[in-house]
């Protein structure tokens, strides 16, 4: 298995990823955002890894930056989407992809990583509630416990909460 960047040749090949590794009733949206996270230009970039196994794209994984108002020397991301290819799952592929854009933004000097899933999964790459319950999502949230984060360097806030913004492929309500 390989993990490498991804570019906009892999975009129908990460469209077949997210459409295999989710339920019928979130596998259109969440291609969609994979496939638009791929091709949309934000600053800093967004990172986008796949993992090939047998010479094909089995996994992908994005992480796009977020903003906060009022603080142009803080830099965080977001880690969405995660998928394997389910007959590829339980192989450490999706582990391989976190740890591997992970250790790009630590080099990046980003302050803070969030991630909105599994507690359980994502617990074990460190993934924090405690440290996400200081910023607002941009969003409502359907399950707020999964609302988690990671920070690489000390936060500068401390007292109250403040809430990030997006890139515009993440700006929609659906999707949280």
């Amino acid at each position: 298995m390989r993990i490498r960047v991804a570019t906009s040749l892999d975009s129908e090949d990460i469209r077949e990823v997210h459409l295999c590794a989710f339920s019928d009733g979130e596998k259109q949206k969440v291609s969609t955002l994979a496939v638009n996270l791929l091709s949309e230009e934000t600053n800093p970039e967004t990172i986008s890894l796949v993992a090939e196994a047998d010479g094909a794209v089995v996994g992908h994984i994005a992480f796009s930056p977020v903003t906060i108002t009022n603080n142009k020397s803080w830099s965080g991301y977001i880690l969405a989407p995660l998928g394997v290819k389910p007959e590829y799952q339980r192989r450490q592929i999706g582990s391989k992809l976190i740890e591997s854009g992970m250790d790009l933004l630590s080099k990046m000097n980003v302050n803070i990583v969030f991630v909105y899933g599994d507690p359980k999964y994502y617990g074990k790459f460190g993934f924090k509630a405690d440290v996400a319950s200081r910023y607002s999502p941009p969003y409502e949230l359907q399950y707020p416990f999964g609302w988690q984060a990671i920070a690489f360097y000390e936060d500068v806030f401390t007292d109250s909460t403040v809430k990030i913004s997006c890139v515009v492929s993440l700006s929609d309500p659906e999707l949280w």
